[in-house]
């Protein structure tokens, strides 16, 4: 099994600068987009309904024009919408920092939305059309590099955030801003993905749309998604019942074990699954690990968080850490095969098309399952059945894994004929 540095070192200068730009770019966004919420409030004094419009906007405006972006990219090719996404964002982050009135911070967090919808689907589509039939170890590789930043950005925040918020939108603008630069001069004019039928973009979109087997992995992956977000929903609350006096410092540890478990053992686990399992296999093996990670929830912390000795609170928090280590463990096993099979079902064409249409899926599903979870929550609170919460999530995980077992038993998930690429001469230096 090669190391990190062997796998990075093997592919070429795109691929190595995408993976870098995400890391990047995944630091500048959780270097403030944690903190945004706060400063409205605090800061500006706005009232919880504007905070919420103000992120709700970012999020809407991401996910609904994830489709459009990656038409975009599919059209007008990769290069230019991931330098629009991160030039946008350089302007949606400054105005962040800098503007007080509502209309104005709208503005910015639907240019930093936007700006994410434009470059997503990008770079994904972009780095399945670099490597060939390696996409495997390149998304295994890329997640590395995702969760590095996840895991570097909120820390780099939270060092800035002492002296001013301002200071860390300025220098997230500025991170973007020489992304687009070193972009302008290095990604390569490439074209996007071939058209699988001439036409316009509602042709594009029309044969997308008729991708019923494509259409079917989206729906059945929507729980895999539901599952992955707890980290940001039904944890952090699980942290504030059993640790109210340090919730955030739990929920901050929570987040670095998640994305530790990515970085240390992405490159591991895509090794072993690769050479035991097929890919659909490891998918649904993956996803219901995802699920099974939230029975170690089911253990009864009530009882012991009035000791607050060193026992007693390790004992209330082992239950947390070992979910989200198992959930960690369970998207490192699916996320590589995942984008594959993404790929193999567009049958190479329209891919970033078919990228923007998945990502909206994905997060319409994560908005539905949040309301969902979040009322369950409520629910089960007032009954006095916690539990309740963590068996729903663990026969999600179930259900999802099933789903998307049937689909490969039905042979629905059998890749398409993918096209012969003519890919023009590379340039690192442009």
């Amino acid at each position: 099994m090669k190391s990190l540095a062997e796998q990075f070192r093997s592919f070429n200068g795109c691929v190595r600068l995408l993976m870098v730009q995400q890391f990047t770019i995944n630091t500048a966004f959780y270097m403030l987009m944690p903190y945004l919420a706060v400063h409205l409030a605090d800061g500006l004094g706005m009232a919880a309904w504007a905070v919420g419009l103000v992120l709700g906007v970012r999020n809407f405006t991401q996910q609904g024009m994830f489709l459009v972006g990656g038409t975009l990219a599919d059209r007008l090719g990769h290069k230019p919408m991931i330098m629009a996404g991160c030039g946008l964002r350089t302007i949606g982050f400054g105005l962040l920092g800098f503007v007080d009135s509502l209309p104005a911070l709208v503005v910015a967090s639907a240019l930093t939305g936007f700006a994410g919808a434009l470059f997503n689907p990008a770079v994904r589509a972009c780095l399945a059309q670099e490597v060939g039939e390696r996409r495997v170890e390149a998304f295994a590789t890329f997640n590395v590099f995702y969760q590095a930043g996840m895991f570097v950005g909120p820390l780099a925040g939270l060092a800035l955030l002492s002296a001013d918020f301002g200071l860390v939108c300025s220098v997230a603008a500025l991170l973007f801003l020489a992304l687009t630069v070193i972009q302008f001069r290095m990604l390569p004019d490439r074209g996007g993905s071939p058209t699988a039928e001439p036409g316009g973009v509602l042709a594009d979109w029309r044969t997308v749309v008729r991708n019923r087997p494509f259409l079917l992995f989206s729906a059945a992956m929507i729980g895999s998604y539901v599952l992955s977000f707890q980290v940001y929903l039904a944890l952090p609350l699980q942290a504030h019942r059993v640790a109210p006096d340090s919730g955030d410092a739990v929920t901050t540890a929570l987040f670095a074990v998640s994305a530790g478990v990515a970085v240390a053992g992405q490159m591991k686990v895509t090794a072993w699954v690769r050479a035991r399992w097929t890919a659909r296999r490891a998918i649904v093996h993956g996803i219901a690990l995802m699920g099974a990670a939230f029975l170690p929830m089911l253990l009864d912390a009530g009882a012991v968080t009035g000791d607050t000795g060193a026992i007693g609170r390790l004992t209330a928090l082992a239950p947390l850490f070992a979910t989200v280590t198992l959930l960690g463990l369970g998207t490192a096993v699916v996320y590589p095969f995942e984008m594959d099979t993404v790929v193999s079902l567009a049958g190479g064409r329209l891919v970033a098309t078919h990228y923007g249409l998945y990502n909206t899926v994905s997060g319409l599903g994560i908005t539905l399952g949040n309301l969902i979870t979040g009322a369950l929550w409520d629910a089960a609170e007032r009954e006095g059945h916690p539990e309740l919460t963590w068996w729903a999530l663990a026969l999600t995980g179930a259900l999802c894994a099933g789903c998307v077992g049937l689909l490969a038993r039905s042979g629905r998930l059998t890749p398409r004929a993918e096209p012969e690429l003519t890919v023009v001469a590379r340039s690192s230096n442009r």
